[in-house]
């Protein structure tokens, strides 16, 4: 290890990144410590302040408070779920407690919390800033529901809770990651092969080849090999035996088995909810949401059932009769529904992810992308091979505004590896505030396990994956286009209902040809892709979408059933049992013994949607009402993306979404344009 720690002062590097080159393992935990000592005593000099407490000495000055701290945490953990190792997550497992102890010692300090709440109940009334007036409130907020108002005993129990509960998740996650590494299918024989496009069947032996079967090909549980396989895979059996190990990943008895974590973790949450005077995590979760509460979440989204289900019968049927007439199968199972859906899909359109995959190509893909920003936003990125990366995958980019102004980095790292976590998502390694005439912009960057390149071809996506990128992009914009005073309440620092709102409405773009023709040219030729195939993409952009929304469904009832749970009803003997009861009204397809969503259900477990996964569907309804706008006056109407931007993108959590919204859009939301866009309207 180097002697100077890079991570205990302002990085010498453009725009004050992550000097990612100079960071080393071993300056991680001592830096923590010494920034968390910091911290204490910057927290110590404020509360022993004679000064009587005002917005500004305390309010402001809290929010300024630890700054280094949670820049070296954040690039941590950034990292530990991007480019991980054995080592990295042992040292998580010890960083992670002391972050949740320190938080703890803050939030509950009897003394600060009295300065905060004099502040609360003497100036809240007098501020004319909404931002001020929002980062008040929030401020008080954060410290009773934190435990600020529990007795000592109480204090001390919610801090092992929360350590607890930190350990358990990370452990969640890395088994996961581990149950999905560990799995390979090696095939030896071409004919186990049969049905494959030529992508998957190169990507299939440059995967083997890498891991040493030479002349093999290797399927794993990654989702750009995965996905094709159980599509056009035509051996049913190795579907089957592939989607039971997808399925039963973290489920299986070993090692890696996340189902007493599971258990643990849904106890802890309730325990700590408990322990704050809630009946349990989602009305705690739910009391800072646009949603409200678990009665309004489960209506919403048995409302939406009802009406997508009998869609979803009639489709399951049409593939049913499919399969019959095809291959004689009687027994539909849920291996075969992405394979025979392909197939209908082709039948009845002619189009597939192969015929559409070579007028994506992932640069062009990218730069239309930028394209779509510069239009709406005026942003151009330009890339910086001077700004330090983690990984030789990773891109950066100077984001610039169209005066030239610095406007974020954003960083993009796009192909699977063992040493990152599956999915796609977008993150921040340092937020966005002012401070006086100073500003700090932000660091921004998406994370996806796109189909790689291979030895004959570069990166082809899917249309699933296009929209994938231009969702996360969405993500990316909240971020990048922050404009607020105060890092808290500054880009996707919001609701967690309405985080969606920005990154599923840009998905919007890519059905669009006035969009697909900035980028979508075919690798070889160059030829535009087909109008003929735009129609094509409209045409399919419901097919089967009443299955697709059920499956969605079926996700937040079982996360609304696992966190609604009353203290007293956590003591569950079968995790899956628990599970298949919560999803029954969902289900299309027999149980399969074995398998298991919760024991591998990420976002809910490890990540931030516990009792917040409806809010996809949520925003859905958003996403589809704001967008019915831009279709009104034009994709790229200048107007409405200046609308969209100032009263949304730009304006964080410094006000309740819903009053962002209207302003933007003029109205409440209503379900009907997005009932219309899926298809789902008998009218």
């Amino acid at each position: 290890m180097s002697n100077k720690n890079p991570l205990l002062s302002a990085f010498e590097t453009p725009f004050g990144v992550p000097q990612f080159d100079s960071i080393e393992l071993e300056h991680y935990k001592p830096a923590i410590e010494e920034l968390i000592k910091a911290s204490l005593e910057s927290i110590d000099e404020l509360i022993q302040s004679s000064e009587a407490p005002t917005f500004e000495n305390t309010i402001v000055a809290l929010e300024k408070e630890g700054e280094l701290l949670g820049y070296a945490s954040s690039i941590f953990f950034n990292l530990n779920s991007c480019d991980t190792n054995d080592k990295m997550q042992a040292l998580a497992n010890e960083i992670s407690p002391m972050l949740t102890e320190h938080g703890s010692q803050v939030m509950q300090n009897a003394q600060l919390f009295d300065r905060v709440k004099a502040v609360y109940e003497n100036e809240l009334d007098s501020l004319v800033d909404p931002e001020d007036k929002t980062l008040l409130e929030k401020t008080y907020k954060s410290f009773v529901r934190s435990g600020a108002n529990l007795s000592d005993d109480d204090k001390k129990k919610y801090v092992e809770l929360s350590k607890e509960l930190s350990l358990a998740s990370l452990k969640f996650g890395e088994n996961v990651l581990a149950a999905t590494n560990a799995y390979e299918l090696v095939l030896e024989d071409e004919k186990d092969l049969a049905g494959l496009p030529e992508t998957a069947l190169e990507a299939a032996a440059l995967a083997a080849k890498n891991k040493g079967y030479e002349g093999k090909w290797l399927i794993n549980l990654q989702a750009p090999s995965f996905i094709p396989f159980m599509e056009y895979a035509e051996r049913r059996e190795l579907r089957e035996k592939l989607f039971k190990a997808y399925m039963s990943k973290a489920y299986d008895g070993g090692d890696l088995d996340n189902q007493e974590l599971v258990k643990k973790i849904v106890k802890l949450r309730t325990d700590k909810a408990s322990l704050l005077g809630y009946d349990s995590h989602s009305q705690y979760v739910l009391e800072e949401r646009m949603a409200e509460s678990a009665d309004t979440v489960v209506s919403f989204l048995t409302d939406l059932l009802d009406q997508a289900y009998p869609f979803a019968e009639k489709e399951v049927e049409e593939v049913k009769e499919l399969a019959k007439e095809m291959d004689g199968i009687e027994d539909l199972q849920r291996w075969d529904w992405a394979y025979y859906s392909q197939k209908l899909k082709d039948k009845k359109f002619s189009l597939n992810d192969e015929l559409l995959r070579p007028y994506f190509e992932l640069e062009k893909s990218v730069n239309g992308m930028f394209e779509v920003a510069n239009k709406l936003y005026g942003l151009t990125f330009e890339k910086n091979d001077n700004i330090p990366v983690y990984h030789s995958d990773v891109t950066a980019y100077d984001v610039k505004d169209e005066a030239g102004n610095h406007v974020s980095v954003f960083y993009t790292d796009f192909f699977p590896r063992e040493s990152k976590r599956g999915g796609a998502w977008m993150t921040s390694y340092r937020g966005q505030w002012r401070d006086g005439d100073a500003e700090t912009r932000p660091i921004v960057s998406i994370v996806c396990n796109f189909t790689p390149p291979t030895d004959t071809k570069p990166s082809l996506l899917t249309y699933n994956e296009v929209e994938t990128l231009f969702h996360e992009f969405g993500h990316a914009l909240h971020g990048m286009l922050a404009d607020g005073k105060y890092d808290s309440l500054s880009g996707t620092n919001v609701f967690w209902d309405f985080v969606e709102l920005p990154s599923q409405i840009l998905e919007n773009w890519v059905q669009e040809k006035e969009c697909l023709d900035l980028f979508a040219v075919h690798y070889q030729t160059g030829e535009k892709i087909p109008e003929e195939y735009i129609e094509k993409i409209k045409a399919t952009s419901n097919f089967h979408e009443g299955y697709q929304t059920v499956r969605q469904l079926s996700f937040g009832l079982m996360d609304m059933a696992w966190h609604s749970l009353k203290p007293e009803e956590t003591d569950i003997k079968d995790v899956a049992v628990f599970e298949q009861k919560a999803m029954s009204a969902t289900e299309l397809f027999p149980k399969i013994e074995g398998t298991c969503m919760s024991t591998q259900f990420s976002h809910i477990f490890q990540g931030g949607y516990a009792a917040g996964y409806y809010s996809y569907k949520w925003a859905e309804v958003l996403d589809a009402d704001a967008f019915s706008l831009f279709k009104e006056k034009g994709i790229f109407d200048k107007e409405t993306a200046q609308s969209f931007k100032d009263n949304i993108l730009s304006k964080g959590g410094s006000e309740h979404p819903m009053e962002l919204y209207k302003r933007f859009r003029g109205q409440e939301p209503t379900v009907d344009a997005l009932l219309e866009r899926a298809g789902l309207s008998d009218s």
